[in-house]
Order: C-alpha cells, then structure tokens, then sequence
C-alpha cells in the first residue's frame, strides 16, 4: 500500500514539474521567439539606467518589445550605466538576443553619407544630425588650430580632407577621432602616384583640394571639371588672378547670387580671388576626390579664360586670349539681361 502511494506521489510530482515546465515554456517563449517588428538603433549614453535604456527602445522599436528587454535586463541583474554606444536591433531579433547585446556592450557603427557640402558649419550640422557629438562641440574643433594641427592642416583647409561619400563610424565618436579617421582616408587617397602628379603640376595636395572646389562650383557637368580645373591650373602656374567668382560669393556668404557686381569683387577677403594673386587659403566646399582626380589628370590645355554659355546649358566657352572671351562674355550677358537676370 506505501509503496502505491509512493508510486503515485513520483507520477504526481513528474506531472507537476511537466505542467510547470510547460507553463514557463509559455510564460517565457516569446522572449526567446518574438522578434522585434523593425529595424531600430539603441542609443545609449553612460549612466543610463534601465528605464532610459527602454524610452530609447520603444523610440526606435516599440513599446511591447522594449518592455520584454527592460524586463530581462532587471531579471538578469544588467547594469548598463557605462555602456555608451549605439546598439543595432534588427527586424526579427528576438528580445533575448537585443538584452545580450546590450549586456555585452558590442555597439555598431552608423553609416554617415554626405555630398554638397560647402560650409563647416553644414557639415557639422549634418553631423550632430546622426551622432552624440554636437554641432557646436564639432565646429569648435574644426576651428581649433591646435586641432587641425595634428592633421597638417588650418582651420582654413581642414575641409579639404573632409571629402562626400560613406563612411562608418561609432555613434559616440569624439571631433578627434572622427578627424583622425577622415586623415586616415585622405592619407590613403594621396598615394605616391597622386603626389607624383600632383609635384609635376608644381603643386600641393592641399592646393589641388582648393582648385577642386572652386571647380565643382563652376560646373555642374562632371565631363567639364577636367577642363575647368585645369585652366585655373594654368592661371596658378602663370601667375595670374583667378578670378573665380564662386571664391567672390563664398566671401560674401550667398552662394545665390547670379550676376556678380563691380562692387562685390571689390570685397576685402582673403577668398576673394579678383584682389588676392594665387588660390584662397582653403577650399570654398567640401570637394569630391573625383574632382581632384579629374584636375590631376586633366588634358593639358592652353585656355586661362572660360565664361558660361550663352544657351545656359552649364557648359562654358573657353578662350586663350582676352579679345575672345570678351566676345563670350558679351554673349552671356546679353542673354542674362534678355532674361531679366540681375
């Protein structure tokens, strides 16, 4: 009879534990299967606490999942107040996988692309944009001469290595290590063939970066910077004005101007390339290493004048001698005053 009994406890007992094992299964299932509805980034800063952590999630995810991770952050005891970084949860992850990884600190990086750029403070506004680090921190940095310094540039030409594309970096990355990153990109773009020919033109990278900024404000047609740059090439090596007007609009500040007045090239600036002889101390936009690329292999040419086309295209007639271009240039500008443009 004791030993029926004993039977039944053991047969009672296994059923309870299966029952209880089953009931778990369900209670804890969708922390290990139900996946997040959509991409998201966790942005977590140091002395976040778990409730922080979880505003964030239910931002960039949503509310039900952030709450599955917030609750087994705190069953497992996670202290996440000196993670700082971005977190990466994709479609599908369970909330198991997203409490792993922030527990484990492993940030991922977020993907930066920028093009017509002409200002550091567009560029630093972008920034901030995306990253922890603010603008006015970044911009301060970029006007450091100590900063800059570290680089071999001014706060002048620091843009020249600051080149539109892709690029990856962590969400929290300070002004120093994000120009130590775009210093390590421009080191490798100026290899020994490219300051090969940058030395058979007689000059510097940093003075090619100027030439190809003033280039990609003069044309808008990617077949012509070649032929653009190169005469400005010519104009440097000859050792005359440049007289560039997107370098006058760039020392007013008003890219939007079309017709540039007698008194506007008169302005006192040093970017002001109709008083100063030789290029501007730095590049009037950010420029693309294609450009750069298009000026170190342009065609060489004897043109030292250039003015728009009359049809307004976006291409230009080039001249060697003045008499001609005035010709051009008298063209243009009756077609300017025929449309009313002032």
């Amino acid at each position: 009879m004791a030993e029926g009994k004993k039977k039944k406890g053991i047969v009672l007992g296994a059923s309870l534990a299966i029952v209880a094992i089953a009931l778990m299964a369900v209670v804890g299932m969708p922390y290990f299967v139900n996946g997040s509805p959509c991409d998201g980034m966790i942005k977590v800063r140091k002395g976040s606490s778990i409730e922080t952590v979880k505003d964030s999630m239910e931002k960039c995810v949503d509310v039900e999942f952030a709450g599955k991770v917030a609750t087994l952050l705190k069953l497992t005891g996670a202290d996440l107040s000196k993670r700082q970084g971005a977190f990466q949860v994709k479609e599908g992850d369970s909330p198991f996988k997203v409490m792993r990884l922030l527990r484990s600190g492993a940030e991922s990086t977020i993907k930066f692309t920028f093009n017509y750029v002409r200002t550091k403070d567009e560029f630093a506004t972008r920034f901030a944009a995306k990253f922890m680090c603010d603008k006015d921190t970044l911009l301060a940095a970029l006007n450091d001469s100590a900063m800059c310094d570290k680089f071999d540039r001014t706060p002048d030409n620091i843009t020249g290595m600051l080149s539109p594309d892709t690029y990856e970096f962590f969400w929290d990355v300070t002004p120093e290590q994000l120009l130590k990153s775009f210093d390590t990109y421009d080191k490798k773009f100026w290899n020994d063939e490219r300051l090969a020919k940058a030395k058979a033109l007689g000059l510097t990278p940093h003075e090619l970066e100027v030439i190809a900024s003033i280039t990609e404000e003069e044309t808008v047609k990617s077949d012509e910077r070649g032929k653009v740059a190169r005469l400005y090439i010519n104009r440097v090596q000859q050792g005359m004005p440049l007289q560039a007007d997107p370098t006058v609009k760039f020392a007013i500040g008003d890219f939007s101007i079309k017709r540039l007045t007698l008194a506007m090239t008169q302005i006192d600036s040093p970017y002001n390339t109709y008083r100063i002889k030789g290029l501007p101390p730095g590049p009037i936009r950010l420029p693309e290493k294609k450009t750069i690329d298009a000026a170190l292999n342009s065609a060489k040419h004897d043109y030292v004048y250039m003015c728009a086309k009359e049809d307004f295209s976006g291409y230009h007639n080039f001249a060697v001698d003045y008499g001609t271009h005035m010709a051009n240039a008298r063209r243009y500008q009756a077609e300017l005053n025929k449309r009313g443009i002032k």
